[in-house]
C-alpha cells in the first residue's frame, strides 16, 4: 500500500535522526491524515508538485511538515538524498514548511498564518472559476491564534465551499496540554457556530478518515467544511505516544533504533 503509515513514520524518524531535529511527535499525529489525503483525496494533476490544476494542501501547522515530506518522498518529489540531508547545511528542507520547496504551498513557521493564506487561495480559485479544492491542516494548539478565527469568519462569510479545514486535535501544544494552556472546548461545535459544516473523526483510522472526508465533500450546502481529527501526539511509537517531551527532544542512537525496531515489528 502506498503511503503506508509505518513506512512514513520510519521516514520521519530517519529525517529527524539525520538532521538532529525536533517535532517528531507533532509529525507522527499527522501521518494517517496525510496518507489518506495523498492516496485517495487530493487531485495532483499531472502528479508534479506544481501542477497547474492541482488541489492545494496548505500545512498551516508548519512544524508537522516531516509528515508531508514523507509523503512527498513516496511521490518521488523528494529524493533519498533530500531525506538523508534533512536540516543539513545547504538543504532546502528545513524544520518548518517553506513555499520554496515544490509541493509545499505556504511558508508556515509562524502559527495561525497558513489558514488565512488558504482561504485567500480558496476565494481566488472561486473568482477564477477553477475546479480546485483547498485543504488546510492546523493544530488544535494553533487554534488559540486570533488570526485563525478571522480566517474562519472570512471563509464562512464568502461561502468558500471549496475550502476544507482539518484540525489535528492531539491535545498538546509546545508548552503543555491544550487544556492547561488554553482550553478550546468542543472545536467542532465552535466551527459549526462560525458557519462551517463539521465532523469529528478518529484521526488514526484511515477508513474512518476517508469516509468522513468524502461525506463532507459530498455535502453541497455552500458552506466551508471542517474535520476535527482526534489524534495522539507521537502516535505509532509507544514511548513517544502522548508524551509531549517529543515536541522538542532529539533522537539518540538508542532511541532512534528503539523506535525503528518497534515500527518494524508492526510490519510483521
Amino acid at each position: 500500500m502506498q503511503f503506508n503509515p509505518v513506512n512514513l513514520r520510519k521516514t520521519i524518524l530517519e529525517m529527524a535522526f539525520k538532521g538532529q531535529s525536533v517535532h517528531i511527535g507533532c509529525a507522527f499525529s499527522l501521518v494517517e491524515i496525510c496518507a489518506v489525503l495523498y492516496r485517495s483525496i487530493l487531485n495532483l494533476g499531472d502528479k508534479t508538485p506544481r501542477a497547474l490544476d492541482r488541489d492545494y494542501l496548505v500545512m498551516s501547522k508548519g512544524h508537522g511538515v516531516m509528515a508531508q515530506y514523507a509523503c512527498m518522498r513516496e511521490l518521488d518529489w523528494l529524493s533519498e538524498q533530500d531525506i538523508h540531508h534533512y536540516f543539513g547545511e545547504g538543504t532546502e528542507l528545513k524544520g518548518l514548511a517553506e513555499y520554496n520547496v515544490p509541493g509545499l504551498e505556504v511558508s508556515s513557521g509562524s502559527l495561525g498564518h497558513g489558514l488565512s493564506v488558504g482561504v485567500g487561495l480558496a476565494l481566488g480559485s472561486l473568482k477564477k472559476n477553477e475546479n480546485r479544492r483547498i485543504f488546510c491542516i492546523v493544530g488544535d494548539g494553533e487554534m488559540n491564534e486570533g488570526s485563525i478565527w478571522e480566517g474562519i469568519i472570512f471563509a464562512s462569510h464568502f461561502k468558500l465551499h471549496n475550502f476544507f479545514l482539518i484540525v489535528d486535535e492531539n491535545s498538546f501544544q509546545a508548552m503543555g496540554s491544550t487544556k492547561e494552556v488554553m482550553d478550546m472546548g468542543d472545536i467542532r461545535l465552535k466551527l459549526e457556530a462560525f458557519g462551517f459544516t463539521a465532523l469529528n473523526v478518529d484521526g488514526h483510522n484511515e477508513k474512518d478518515l476517508l469516509k468522513a472526508i468524502n461525506q463532507l465533500l459530498d455535502t453541497h450546502d455552500g458552506k466551508p467544511k471542517a474535520l476535527v481529527a482526534k489524534t495522539v501526539k507521537g502516535y505509532g511509537v509507544s514511548f513517544m505516544a502522548a508524551n509531549n517531551i517529543w515536541h522538542y527532544t532529539r533522537l539518540t542512537n538508542e532511541t532512534y533504533q528503539a523506535a525503528i525496531n518497534e515500527l518494524e515489528r508492526k510490519k510483521l
